[in-house]
């Protein structure tokens, strides 16, 4: 209310509500109902009598903690979340935590790689600036309820630190210099020049200089950042033993504290509408390329391909996917609309030679060290060669058809995922979809059970040949709004999976032991889901400039024998499905399952249709009537 007509960034902060701790028989009973679908009768009554006997006896004294927690800790959650979720996982974050995000689908300002390059990283800049003032305009959900704005703080120069047992987040004050990889080597350039950011055409001249650079890798330098794809412990010792003194640990500070890490790539990407397998191509570029030409532990990496194509592999630990969106549609509409490009595909402004040269980092890494590399890069490339990814474009609707069909879009998809799901499984499984609890304090994700009786009972009937269109259509209205009612109930503080881990990690914590909650944390997400948002900004009209729209990101299978499927709803007419699974699971496949997602998407839009027709068909009949009625009485 007191906020003014132009609130800064931060300015609801102080009056966002807490998340509240649900009620333990609702979680429970939400619970219950969100597997049912999923166990036999005599697997059912096994869980109910472990989440009975769990509500009777040791539910009471951790929901007491956990409640006193929500009253002094800005959020319940989020801290447990960031610590063990990531920080406390031991296993590689390439592909099994990192996650990608892709430039536009169809355009390229420039094809020239240091001109791109410079007015990206020129537009991150001048958004780094405004997010240090404070001058972005508040995030709002629906246009109206104010979001926590919390997990932008550590965009920039922020890197995660490899420990022993965790790691750490490590987030520092304005940094100055930015970090560029290219052909095995390390290079460090400034930012500044006489108190100002360099401009895009300064910026290209230094990019240049280290592309036309000839110099070799020094021993051990090319392979130098597997260690950051490999499992932590390795590294954490490693960088102990081998970069806590000398010319190694300045080179190594100067990498971790840079504002964020550029990989000038040299294989061109992007997608290619005449060449096949050119989206999956990219996206395993930008989520693990080539296991050592990423810093995986840096907040984000920004990837820079010779034909003029970018895109980003972000941490997560920090934050979430639409927080790093945020960003690269400012940059994105920066650099096409605001900055631009001379005829020749140049940065605009005025040549600077007068600019100090990009420096190289000195590594001194002996014999042991680069063993160490070596067994770290073996590992990330067994998990990246395993990763079978389809990028799927579906461009035979979008939102606009479905909001006339009265459904939510999100819905819409999340049933043709179950309905893909099962004809390409022939079972059901447990199924994640991350939505987020942004309305509250430091408020991050929440979990949505998409795989909900309604939906089983929905896709049943698509796959019985006896059900009439009229009784899918019921069916199908059924699921829509219990997924929407679900999305709602977890958007606003009551959803199941955050309040049950920490639960968990509350029991941990007292040494009390509890099978039922035991159970559910080991339960494997087989199918997990995510959107990607587009349009938070509206920087762009995409209805003017509809070649203008992002390819969006995705993400690594989280289950060995499951799908990771990541989807964007391009304005009104196309959907883009980013789908990962694994080549060493027998049962999955990745161009199979996107291959059902498009069916099941059709499949569905006939049943409105089969719907529409009737209705016309029945409006002609009355008219008809009504004309011949009318004939009568003349």
């Amino acid at each position: 209310m007191f906020s003014g007509r132009r609130p800064l960034l931060y300015s609801f902060q102080a009056s966002l509500p807490r998340l509240p701790v649900p009620s333990v028989d609702d979680t429970i009973n939400r619970y219950l109902e969100s597997v049912r679908p999923l166990l036999d009768s005599e697997e059912y009554s096994q869980m109910e009598r472990l989440a009975n006997e769990f509500k009777d006896s040791k539910a009471a004294k951790l929901q007491r903690y956990l409640i006193l927690k929500s009253w002094w800790a800005p959020n319940y959650v989020s801290d447990w979340w960031e610590e063990y979720i990531y920080l406390r996982g031991r296993t590689p974050i390439m592909v099994n935590s990192n996650f990608y995000v892709m430039d536009l689908l169809y355009v390229t300002p420039t094809h020239r790689q240091a001109a791109r390059a410079g007015n990206i990283v020129h537009a991150m800049l001048q958004y780094r600036r405004k997010l240090e003032r404070g001058e972005l305009a508040p995030l709002r959900a629906l246009g109206t309820v104010p979001m926590c704005s919390t997990q932008m703080e550590r965009m920039f120069n922020t890197t995660r630190i490899p420990g022993i047992e965790t790691d750490i987040v490590q987030h520092l004050a304005d940094r100055k210099h930015l970090l560029v990889y290219h052909k095995g080597r390390f290079f460090q350039v400034w930012l500044y020049t006489g108190g100002r950011h360099l401009l895009p055409s300064e910026l290209e001249t230094q990019f240049q200089r280290i592309l036309s650079d000839t110099s070799e890798p020094q021993p051990g330098e090319l392979k130098l950042a597997a260690l950051t794809a490999g499992n932590r412990v390795p590294w954490a010792r490693a960088r102990l033993k081998f970069f806590s003194q000398g010319v190694n640990k300045v080179s190594l500070d100067a990498v971790e504290s840079a504002a964020f890490f550029l990989t000038l790539d040299d294989e061109p990407q992007g997608y290619d509408s005449a060449k096949a397998g050119s989206l999956d191509s990219y996206a395993k570029s930008l989520l693990h390329g080539k296991c050592y030409d990423r810093w995986f532990d840096k907040s984000f990496t920004l990837i820079s391909y010779p034909n003029g194509k970018m895109g980003i592999n972000a941490e997560h630990s920090w934050a979430d996917a639409p927080i790093v969106g945020h960003m690269w549609e400012y940059v994105l509409a920066t650099d096409c609309f605001h900055l631009g490009y001379t005829e020749e595909g140049h940065c605009k402004g005025d040549v600077n030679r007068g600019l100090p040269s990009p420096t190289r980092l000195q590594w001194l890494i002996p014999a042991e060290c680069q063993s160490a590399i070596e067994t770290s890069y073996l590992s990330a490339k067994q998990i990246a060669n395993d990763v079978d990814f389809f990028g799927c474009l579906f461009p035979e609707f979008g939102k606009g058809m479905i909001k006339k069909c009265r459904t939510s879009p999100d819905a819409f998809i999340q049933l043709a995922l179950q309905l893909a799901q099962f004809r390409d499984q022939r079972v059901f499984c447990l199924t994640y979809e991350s939505s987020m609890t942004r309305m509250f304090r430091d408020g991050r994700t929440e979990t949505v059970r998409s795989c909900t009786s309604e939906a089983v009972a929905f896709v049943r009937a698509m796959e019985d040949a006896d059900a009439t269109n009229d009784q899918r259509l019921a069916l199908f209205r059924r699921a829509a709004n219990t997924h929407q009612n679900m999305y709602r109930l977890a958007m606003t503080g009551s959803g199941i999976d955050r309040h049950l881990f920490c639960l968990y990690i509350v029991s941990k914590y007292f040494g009390v032991d509890s099978p039922f909650l035991k159970k559910v944390l080991s339960e494997p997400w087989k199918l997990s889901t995510s959107q990607t948002p587009q349009q938070q900004l509206n920087l762009v009209d995409i209805n003017k400039f509809p070649k203008y729209v992002g390819a969006g990101g995705g993400f690594g299978p989280v289950a060995d024998d499951g799908y990771g499927v990541s989807y964007i709803i391009v304005g009104e007419n196309l959907i883009t499905f980013h789908i990962s699974s694994k080549y060493s699971c027998p049962s999955t496949d990745s161009r199979r399952f996107g291959q059902h997602i498009s069916k099941a998407m059709l499949d569905i839009r006939a049943l409105f249709e089969v719907e529409h027709q009737k209705k016309t068909e029945g409006n002609e009949k009355q008219q008809q009537q009504q004309l011949e009625n009318g004939k009568k009485h003349m």
